[in-house]
């Protein structure tokens, strides 16, 4: 990651156009390629930024001191330097990533223990069923005895209904199997994501992980 400290302005030239008046910012150029110009409040927000896959050209001669960062679509962020403060590069090596109580696996594995939580009459196949792209993290039975394919998310956005949506077209392949609905299943569920899955024919599921661990709601009940 490289970090830049500097007085400068900033101009946006892409579907829109905004600009940012010459100020001391803070710059961070991260192993990705994302470019992204920070003020010193906003907490973590950037006042603007360019996202990966992105190409950054520090300029020579005499537009020395001008970085043009340029994404797949053509737009363009242009940052011009007056003063440069500080100028660091620091190799932070693979993050092991966030570990939250309620991690995807936590929550299949209490899905899974808790099945007749999606419906009465459902049974459990198996955890973690293979197939040619990976594995669905449940597959049971619904009452009727139809084949339920289940995709687990923390937070589920549009990529897990796809993700679902190619399991459930192998999964169809198979005359064992079929016919396999799915259920998208997560503790929260952005909006976009849930008209995608009913497009599709994908059951959506919230999960409340408090009760599946068998912890009681304090909130006040009417019944």
């Amino acid at each position: 990651m490289r970090l830049v400290i500097a007085r400068c302005s900033v101009d946006y030239a892409g579907r829109l156009t905004a600009h940012l008046p010459s100020a001391p910012r803070l710059i961070l150029v991260k192993a990705d390629g994302s470019v992204s110009i920070h003020a010193d409040d906003r907490a973590y927000k950037p006042l603007n930024w360019m996202s990966p896959p992105c190409t950054l050209k520090e300029g020579a001669g005499e537009d020395e001191g001008v970085w043009t960062v340029v994404n797949k679509a053509g737009e363009k962020l242009i940052i011009t330097m007056e003063e440069i403060l500080h100028d660091s590069s620091h190799e932070l090596g693979v993050d092991p990533g966030l570990i939250k109580d309620g991690v995807e696996a936590h929550l299949q594995e209490l899905l899974a223990d808790r099945i007749e939580t999606l419906g009465e009459g459902y049974t459990l196949i198996r955890r973690e069923y293979m197939t040619a792209i990976g594995p669905v993290d449940i597959l049971c039975r619904d009452a009727e005895g139809r084949t339920v394919a289940i995709e687990i998310k923390r937070r589920g956005e549009i990529d897990g209904v796809e993700q679902l949506t190619r399991y459930l077209e192998l999964l169809n392949r198979d005359p064992h199997l079929a016919p396999v609905r799915g259920i998208f299943a997560a503790q929260e569920i952005k909006p976009q994501a849930r008209v995608l899955a009913t497009d599709r024919g994908i059951n959506c599921q919230i999960l409340d992980y408090d009760a599946l661990r068998g912890i009681e709601d304090d909130k006040l009940r009417l019944f």
